[in-house]
């Protein structure tokens, strides 16, 4: 891992509950896209993982779009077969993407079936050409991590780190995976957070004390913006 001296500007949003935060996220993105077609003709969107963006998944399946100038990325994905219900892609897939009109050449799945090792080296060869991403979600583990960037491993924060990370050991089933490094995910025009669920408490905690955990290795020129749920940000208990 590697950390300059510089603290992550972070921006704190609270919703009541996870229902909110679906609700707040899905408008967050649709803005976003909008701003980026308005400018760029197209959005770049690299989507988080997990159980805490299904609510927003699902929101913007019933959304209206121009949904011809999105690019879907993904974080960060397990090695499983791809149809795989444990797979990032296909739990997108399933929520969200089967259902709008978002041309199959511009949904970049990682292909993590592959294996940590080639799977890497392919999306590497795949975001080459892709420069800085419009929007990245992101949710944090319990123990810090984001995408599949955990403590005590490596996290690609440096700059000139590799764009894509291949992972052997993660703490978390299952071992094998593959990343977006910390320095890729960071050259983005924005970066989102998700947070809800009882248990990142300690670990959001720990991260607003500016401890040094994978979630604030992402650095963004503009700052990170976290929609957490609200009773996440009271004290922990001693």
């Amino acid at each position: 891992m590697s950390l300059d001296d510089s603290r992550q500007d972070c921006r704190w949003h609270p919703v009541p509950d996870a229902v909110a935060l679906g609700h707040v996220a899905a408008t967050t993105i649709l803005a976003a896209a909008d701003r980026a077609i308005r400018a760029r003709a197209q959005f770049r969107l690299v989507l988080a993982g997990g159980n805490t963006p299904r609510g927003a998944y699902g929101e913007l399946r019933a959304a209206s779009a121009d949904w011809a100038a999105w690019h879907i990325y993904f974080g960060d994905e397990r090695c499983l077969p791809a149809d795989d219900p444990e797979r990032n892609s296909r739990m997108a897939a399933e929520c969200w993407l089967d259902h709008v009109a978002i041309p199959a050449a511009q949904r970049h799945a990682i292909p993590a079936e592959q294996g940590p090792q080639a799977a890497a080296a392919h999306y590497a060869a795949t975001l080459a050409v892709v420069g800085e991403f419009d929007l990245v979600l992101l949710g944090l583990g319990d123990d810090g991590h984001t995408a599949s960037l955990f403590p005590d491993h490596a996290w690609g924060g440096a700059p000139g780190s590799a764009d894509v990370l291949a992972v052997f050991d993660a703490p978390k089933p299952p071992p094998q995976r593959v990343s977006l490094s910390a320095a890729r995910l960071s050259e983005a025009r924005e970066v989102v957070f998700l947070v809800a669920g009882a248990d990142k408490r300690r670990a959001l905690s720990r991260w607003r004390e500016g401890a040094r955990i994978p979630a604030a290795a992402i650095r963004p020129a503009a700052g990170v913006d976290v929609i957490v749920e609200s009773a996440l940000l009271s004290a922990v208990a001693d």
